[in-house]
């Protein structure tokens, strides 16, 4: 009877070495024992489920099977042969360790209850198509209602006609404007939420029977919000309290003490956050401050965010705040740390750098004998390594001179495989040959070089 208590962890020749290394050092906090299976291949990447049912031998006391990443296929294939269940690891043995000690994703995970409003700006100076196209790439990415931003001056007469376009497409559609004029083409069109209102223009309020954003006529005193809040509940009409944040140097600090005031003062109140006030006038990657800002509505009951994408910067900012608000609610919710749970916001640097160590990469120096190139990026250093040597350095161009290359394509694929090896380095970022670097959710993934080459019609 297979022992449930032993795992084989199927390789090739040249990682044999770094699995063994691996496995012993990690055997002490594994509720099982890992076997490693060496098969008589030099790359495991090059092993196919076929092939392996084919070559395998285990023992009856194997309780499973992990093959490498890299064997792509139909296992099942290979658990008739063996009579024991098998799985597939990660592509990278470095990653072991997290594939074994990782916990299963919690079944609620992914739930949030953060409203995203995602603005078009200058809606009257764009045409209905692109009106469209923008509303669908928000709503692709995310994004829960349309805000469409009206410019000051004269009414946007097509402002119903836009709202009505979306309306149709499916789309809930706020309307951004403080002219009354255009609120009541907007909202008769379909437009669910009016930003926003104060004392100004709040009489439009009392007749248009659907949701308006209240906010103070004087930021840093929060003046006139109790009054109009007065106002609004008598008439019914139904509201969310903005206090405003402020760009950083702004009164930024203030402006987050307004909304801890609001919730004070009225516990139950809908409160929405206008988040583009950071985003678009900060200059840093937008990801982290909406994270923080939505941790922020969060913790503080604030159930609707505003974003833009106008700045180059934060233009992925409702994908952001849609990966955020579920981490959030994930920490808020159930007492967890907001860590290692959301991959895909890692955008610039990974998760956990990974490397092979200088022994492992003797190793696999010593083992290779063909003459195709194995890249490595680690400790500031790009390595080439084939069965002619082991060629280090930190300039590509360098190594490229020692390659002796000759063939065009080949030489195109080292040179854009080294310049992924170069930013890898550059940001501390892992590398690995023929795989995409992992930029979240942001990431390209790529074709690999050898399935490429294998799709190539014979001359």
């Amino acid at each position: 009877m297979p022992d449930s208590r032993t795992r084989g962890f199927v390789t090739g020749k040249l990682a044999a070495p770094a699995l063994r290394r691996l496995l012993d050092n990690l055997e002490p906090e594994l509720d099982f024992k890992p076997v490693v299976i060496e098969l008589n291949i030099d790359v495991a990447a090059l092993m196919t489920p076929d092939w392996v049912a084919r070559k395998l031998e285990i023992g009856p006391e194997s309780g499973s099977l992990v093959l490498p990443g890299h064997c792509t296929g139909e296992l099942d294939v290979i658990e008739k042969a063996t009579g024991v269940k098998t799985e597939r690891g990660p592509k990278d043995l470095r990653k072991l360790p997290v594939h074994l000690g990782s916990k299963p994703v919690e079944e609620d995970y992914g739930t949030h209850d953060i409203e995203i409003i995602a603005e078009i700006n200058h809606v009257p100076q764009l045409d209905p198509k692109a009106i469209l196209a923008q509303a669908k790439s928000y709503g692709g990415d995310g994004a829960d209602i349309i805000d469409l931003g009206c410019d000051r001056g004269e009414p946007f007469e097509a402002i119903g006609k836009i709202t009505g376009m979306l309306r149709d497409e499916g789309f809930r559609v706020s309307v951004d404007s403080f002219n009354a004029r255009e609120i009541e083409l907007a909202v008769s069109s379909g437009a669910e939420l009016v930003l926003s209102v104060n004392s100004e223009n709040i009489d439009v309020a009392r007749s248009l029977g659907c949701e308006v954003v209240l906010v103070p006529d004087e930021n840093a005193t929060l003046g006139g919000i109790d009054e109009n809040v007065n106002k609004l509940e008598s008439w019914g009409a139904a509201y969310r309290i903005d206090p405003v944040i402020e760009p950083i140097g702004f009164g930024f600090a203030q402006s987050l003490g307004r909304y801890l005031e609001i919730r004070k003062r009225y516990p139950d109140a809908e409160i929405m956050m206008g988040i583009g006030n950071l985003t678009e006038l900060t200059d840093a990657d937008s990801a982290p401050i909406n994270l923080l800002l939505l941790g922020f509505c969060q913790e503080t009951g604030i159930r609707s965010v505003l974003t833009t994408e106008v700045i180059h910067w934060a233009s992925s900012s409702v994908r952001e705040c849609d990966l955020a608000r579920k981490l959030v609610h994930y920490a808020c919710t159930g007492g967890h740390l907001p860590k290692h749970r959301e991959a895909k916001l890692h955008l610039l640097r990974d998760p956990n750098l990974l490397e092979h160590g200088t022994k492992a990469l003797e190793e696999i120096a010593a083992g290779i004998r063909d003459r195709n190139f194995r890249l490595f990026a680690e400790n500031g250093e790009i390595h080439a390594i084939s069965g002619a040597g082991h060629i280090q350095g930190k300039d590509p161009f360098e190594i490229f001179e020692q390659l002796s290359v000759d063939d065009p394509s080949h030489a195109f694929y080292l040179g854009y495989e080294m310049a992924k090896a170069v930013t890898a380095l550059t940001l501390k970022k892992n590398y690995v040959q023929d795989e995409a670097l992992n930029w979240g959710f942001l990431t390209r993934q790529e074709e690999s070089h050898l399935d490429r080459r294998e799709k190539r019609p014979e001359k």
